[in-house]
């Protein structure tokens, strides 16, 4: 047995409070990111991980990037995640063009923890292994906290990832929310930075195996069916009621003098007689 498989025994309540933070949860803490630079690195890979940072936050290891530098893979990025701490998805970007924050001269930013909107073009993201797997990882790097609801005014960031032509492109807008002369505001996209071109190069992916069981959710965290609801493909919320026979002659309804019922209605067979007097009489 390595030391990494140890089982720690806590000596401390210190060190049990820590183990305790530690131990599987069914509502997983905010998955934090943990950004490296390489002992070889460019000025490019400097600034871009610098950028990053300010979108990301660092501590917990469930997320790295890792960048580096060298002659047969120049300005090098490696996204990757961790389960069970061990890694799950390794993927290698090369920066081909890259903008930093300083060079778009636009007075717009956002405050540094906003929730960003993030939006994936290109039938690659749906279509090739790959780039789903990517897509998935860029979403656990900038997707923030879990949030109950949001205002509208904090709808102030994208992120914008199109893939085309074998290349990635990241994208930054600030969103402005402009007068329209009516209750829905204007939206316009200011562009803000960074800007990345990126091109994928190596990938170090999970098994579908191991990829399903990091995705298990416990079962105290799985919806109970309940009976006679449904929903539709859209999120619409259905209901079955069950009730008992009603008698309709008794429903109340509208008064109105064309449903009031009159004596002569009420007398049936051979004996009923009318209660107007025939004019022959």
């Amino acid at each position: 047995m390595t030391t990494l498989d140890r089982v720690a025994k806590p000596k401390t309540k210190r060190s049990k409070r820590f183990l305790q933070s530690r131990e599987p949860k069914l509502t997983e803490n905010v998955k934090n990111a943990m950004i490296i630079k390489g002992g070889n690195t460019s000025e490019t890979v400097t600034n871009a991980l610098k950028d990053i940072e300010f979108f990301s936050k660092k501590s917990d290891c469930s997320l790295f990037l890792f960048g580096s530098h060298n002659k047969k893979r120049p300005n090098n990025f490696v996204f990757g995640r961790m389960f069970d701490y061990h890694v799950l998805d390794m993927i290698e970007l090369g920066i081909e063009k890259f903008v930093s924050l300083k060079e778009i001269k636009v007075n717009a930013s956002c405050p540094e923890g906003t929730k960003p909107l993030l939006v994936f073009a290109g039938d690659a993201f749906d279509t090739i292994g790959e780039y789903a797997r990517l897509r998935s990882i860029l979403i656990d790097f900038f997707r923030g906290p879990t949030v109950s609801a949001i205002r509208l005014a904090g709808l102030e960031h994208i992120l914008h990832f199109t893939a085309l032509d074998g290349k990635i492109y990241m994208r930054s807008y600030r969103v402005l929310l402009k007068k329209s002369g009516c209750r829905t505001p204007r939206i316009e996209l200011e562009e803000m930075g960074p800007s990345f071109d990126f091109i994928l190069r190596r990938t170090h992916l999970a098994s579908d195996d191991l990829y399903k069981t990091a995705h298990k959710q416990p079962k105290a965290l799985k919806p109970k069916n309940k009976k006679n609801v449904s929903h539709n493909v859209f999120g619409t919320k259905f209901g079955r009621l069950h009730m008992q026979k009603q008698n309709l002659d008794k429903l109340q309804t509208r008064k109105m003098k064309g449903l009031r019922k009159r004596g002569g209605d009420v007398m049936q067979g051979e004996d009923a007689v009318s209660p107007k007097k025939s004019r022959d009489e």
